[in-house]
């Protein structure tokens, strides 16, 4: 069995005393897609979250958890985060921002703490997948534990995708 590294992300977990497990998976810098994590875990893909970092126009950078068959929806982000109007960050502002790249942004450990807001079908699963910090590397966790760790807001900020 090959030795996972701990990630920023799991070892503020561990810290907490928060239960929840590492699952490495192949990926693809073609495919960074939560559809392509899903099939590489076997999961249903309305349990792996991907983690969106966008901008308001009024109150700045906040973070959106929505599950993979989803995408955000920005009127009600940007109603829920206090702003006019919002849009994603661009690729090349992640990784100074959050200290995350691309394909390996999770919402637990991020430079600084941002206002998150995760989907609420959240809510609806035992379990979720969220990236570890890298890519090739899921957490699974109990929602309500990442929505204590993280201080989320459990809101209908996403839609299913067409």
């Amino acid at each position: 069995m090959q030795k996972i590294n701990k990630t920023n992300a799991a070892r503020l977990l561990d810290k907490a005393g928060i239960e929840y497990r590492l699952i490495p998976y192949s990926y693809s810098e073609e495919d960074l897609s939560a559809q392509h994590v899903a099939a590489e875990l076997g999961e249903d893909i309305a349990a792996v979250f991907k983690t969106l970092v966008l901008r308001g126009d009024k109150t700045g950078l906040f973070v959106c958890v929505i599950p993979g068959n989803h995408e955000v929806d920005l009127k009600a982000a940007a109603k829920l985060s206090g702003n006019k109007s919002c849009a994603l960050i661009h690729q090349k502002e992640l990784l100074p921002l959050t200290g995350y790249i691309r394909g390996g942004c999770s919402p637990i450990g991020m430079k600084k703490p941002l206002p998150t807001f995760i989907h609420q079908s959240a809510l609806d699963q035992p379990r979720i997948f969220i990236s570890a910090g890298v890519r090739g590397l899921q957490i699974e966790i109990a929602p309500q534990d990442l929505i204590s760790y993280t201080g989320a807001t459990p809101a209908a900020c996403a839609t299913p995708d067409a």
